[in-house]
């Protein structure tokens, strides 16, 4: 594997029973990268992350993180990676500080060291205020804040992070995503998966799980840039009724109500002027104006329509 390649996987696959949860994923994941994953509930995402880090044995393929093969050398590459979840997993019934102590001492840091970390992580993450404050009694933003202190402690060269920022408000969303950035400013890999499309947008690179298959695999904006279909606003007096004429018709790829209009996406050899027609019974009055595509019109066709962009 080059260098400058942190995690390369072929063939990924892993099954419980009847259920192929990841199918025959292959990733190329550079250094210094921020690389998303962006999926349905149940498309594979956790599942992927978890057998990138040794934790979970894959059903078939071969996968290489920073030179180590995983999982047969998973024990060496558990000191050089960090690991967040959804659900904050440090210990509530501690302090902040005493938590980030523990960790130190589970990672092995020697006494200067780890003093040094956990300082640079307190002012970091604006903890330096709350270090007595038990760990069960922090905002939504402060928990996510300590527990990301806690998985780059011991200063990792990859960090995964599996859906990181699902409890937590917006503005504690845009700051969790500046402290992501200086990590990868320092030279920290970045594996993020997310349900929001703006976080989406702003990873290096991006993946699309659908059903356990890699359907998309790109910069955000050339999966936006290639997007094969046409995006239209319907302007209607009559949306709902518009809408559920649109989803029946052939050629209509997805539909959402924004308002009181409506966001289409369309075939691009769709004719606009046939689909007037056909909707004008329901509203006389039914326009269309062209939009730009966004990441969101990506997911659409990615995983609504079986759509495989690369």
């Amino acid at each position: 594997m080059s260098a400058d390649v942190a995690i390369h996987a072929r063939g990924l696959t892993r099954r419980f029973g009847t259920l192929t949860a990841v199918d025959r994923v292959d990733l190329t994941i550079p250094r210094g990268a921020v690389y998303g994953f962006l999926g349905p509930n149940g498309s594979g995402k956790s599942t992927t992350i978890r057998m990138l880090c040794g934790l979970l044995t894959p059903s078939a393929g071969e996968i290489d993180v920073l030179g180590l093969s995983i999982p047969r050398e998973a024990e060496a590459l558990k000191r050089r990676i960090g690991y967040m979840t959804q659900r904050f997993s440090l210990y509530e019934d501690l302090s902040v500080i005493e938590n980030l102590r523990f960790l130190a001492a589970v990672h092995g840091l020697r006494h200067a060291r780890r003093e040094d970390r956990i300082e640079l992580a307190l002012r970091r993450y604006q903890l330096r205020d709350r270090t007595a404050q038990l760990a069960g009694t922090l905002s939504g933003g402060q928990k996510q804040r300590l527990a990301l202190a806690g998985a780059t402690l011991h200063a990792p060269e990859l960090l995964l992070l599996d859906e990181p920022t699902s409890q937590v408000d917006p503005q504690s969303r845009r700051e969790f995503w500046e402290a992501l950035f200086d990590l990868a400013d320092d030279g920290t890999t970045l594996l993020v998966s997310s349900h929001y499309m703006d976080e989406a947008e702003r990873c290096h690179r991006l993946a699309i799980l659908d059903e356990g298959r890699l359907v998309a695999d790109d910069t955000p904006a050339a999966l936006i840039a290639n997007l094969p279909n046409r995006v239209l606003r319907a302007i209607t007096a009559n949306p709902r009724a518009v809408q559920r004429a649109l989803v029946d018709l052939d050629g209509g790829e997805g539909v959402a109500q924004l308002g009181n209009t409506l966001r289409v996406l369309v075939r691009r050899d769709l004719d606009e002027a046939r689909l007037v027609a056909a909707l004008r019974p329901l509203d006389a009055t039914l326009r269309f104006e062209a939009l730009a595509a966004n990441l969101e019109d990506v997911f659409v066709a990615a995983t609504r329509n079986k759509t495989t962009l690369r």
